[in-house]
């Protein structure tokens, strides 16, 4: 009886062992940014969310708002994400297409005149590659290069060549689309020949065409070498739309037009354009455009933002109103960025998520409540490497010993197979100011019991 103790201590030492350093802590590889919420995906295919959610938008079952990440348990095998104003879009990884959040404009798609939902609802089975959310419409692509579009239309966002809404996916062009963004109520894509295109609102030039007349048909803007796009909006207390647009070509310059109230183009003015202007010449890796403010990564890896700056959503240890040139906000190890309506997320090559800016509704997901914040703050640690170990302590009771990231939270996860899996959390206790964390639990010997180590907001 004590050899076959010890072989299934043996055994599950080494399959806890196997777990800790190939699956381990869970980095966050992906943001989005809403109106006042924000959306994260773990490495695992976790969906995480935070923020505002009188609409659904979290997709937790309630309306009520969290300041703490939160894991949507339905949501697994996620590959992207998307926020707009008050509804969230999301993918897995069979192609299909998850909503949640308003739907007062159609822009779920869903095919009914619901209000909201707060739970994920699936409306296309497979075949989406890409997702991107605007005010209250929304635009995906399939992957035969097609573009569909559904929500809130009343200035041509849709191209469909109509001012109505739609509260089912449209299809607006038969193929070659490649990658999507969407503003409060104007859209742009690009085609695989690395054309620009855009429709909708105009009234500060943010469709780039040389007017301010908006548009219900796409508009090719520029020819070709576009290697990224972002589109911005921010509503002032009068309801009016301040619209920017933010794109990159193939040698790395940073290209903008639309709204500059708020210095959101970073040309060293507050005049608008309706024609792309270079700001940046070379070296830009990744944009961000948000509400009123622009956010941009160099191949350094260093983060620069400039624009609206009322909430600390640039980040640089200032509440100055604005900016009209960019700012460095971070020297290196920026991998990603998201501008959300007056706040902005980051993640660093480690696997850690950071934010600052407003924080009414809890969006930097930091458990706090206070109103804002203007430097970065770290919302959630960087991704170690765990160490274990095991110690029978009598009986069939077992002490795992393992180091992990100081003060981080993680969770002691069962399984009585693997095939498939279906994981019992155990036990989720705070590590100690040096990483050291015992968990204490009782293998069952007539049982094939697996075991996992995993991180935890």
């Amino acid at each position: 009886m004590r050899a076959s103790r010890n072989l299934i201590l043996l055994w599950l030492l080494y399959v806890l062992m196997l777990q800790a350093f190939t699956s381990s802590a869970q980095p966050v590889t992906q943001i989005a940014a809403g109106g006042y919420h924000s959306l994260f995906l773990k490495s695992d295919g976790s969906l995480w969310v935070m923020g505002y959610n009188f609409y659904g938008q979290l997709g937790d079952g309630t309306y009520n708002n969290t300041n703490l990440p939160e894991q949507i348990v339905v949501a697994s095998n996620v590959t992207m994400i998307a926020a707009g104003s008050v509804h969230s879009l999301f993918l897995k990884s069979d192609g299909s297409l998850w909503v949640m959040g308003s739907n007062n404009n159609g822009q779920l798609g869903v095919g009914t005149s619901i209000a909201k939902t707060n739970w994920p609802e699936q409306i296309m089975t497979s075949n989406v590659t890409a997702i991107a959310v605007g005010g209250a419409h929304s635009l995906f692509i399939k992957n035969d290069g097609s573009l569909w579009a559904m929500g809130w239309n009343n200035n041509g966002q849709l191209g469909d060549g109509t001012y109505n809404n739609t509260n089912r996916p449209e299809q607006i062009v038969s193929s070659n689309v490649k990658a999507i963004a969407a503003g409060g109520s104007h859209s742009l894509f690009l085609k695989s020949d690395s054309s620009l295109w855009a429709m909708g609102y105009n009234n500060a030039g943010q469709l780039g065409g040389g007017t301010t007349s908006k548009t219900n048909q796409p508009e090719q803007i520029v020819a070709s070498n576009i290697t990224a796009i972002a589109a911005g909006s921010f509503v002032d207390g009068q309801g009016i739309f301040h619209e920017h647009s933010l794109f990159l070509k193939g040698d790395g310059s940073l290209w903008a037009m639309g709204a500059n109230n708020y210095g959101q183009l970073g040309d060293g003015t507050y005049n608008s354009t309706n024609q792309p202007e270079q700001i940046v010449a070379s070296n830009v890796t990744a944009i961000a455009a948000g509400g009123g403010h622009s956010l941009f990564i160099k191949s350094d890896g260093s983060l620069w933002a400039m624009g609206r700056n009322w909430y600390g959503q640039l980040g640089d240890g200032t509440y100055n109103f604005t900016t009209n040139r960019p700012e460095q906000i971070v020297v290196g190890s920026v991998a990603a960025i998201a501008g959300g309506g007056d706040f902005s997320l980051f993640l660093k090559n480690d696997g850690s998520l950071w934010g600052m800016g407003t924080n009414t509704f809890g969006q930097l997901g930091d458990g706090k409540s206070n109103f804002k914040t203007d430097q970065p703050e770290q919302i959630l640690g960087p991704y170690n490497q765990i160490q274990t170990t095991g110690q029978l302590m009598g009986g069939t009771n077992m002490q795992l010993n393992f180091v992990g990231v100081a003060n981080a939270n993680y969770a002691l996860d069962r399984a009585s197979s693997l095939s498939p899996p279906n994981w019992i959390p155990q036990a989720t206790n705070p590590a100690g100011s040096f990483g050291a964390l015992v968990f204490t639990n009782a293998p069952d010997p007539t049982t094939n019991n697996f075991w996992r180590i995993r991180s935890v907001p």
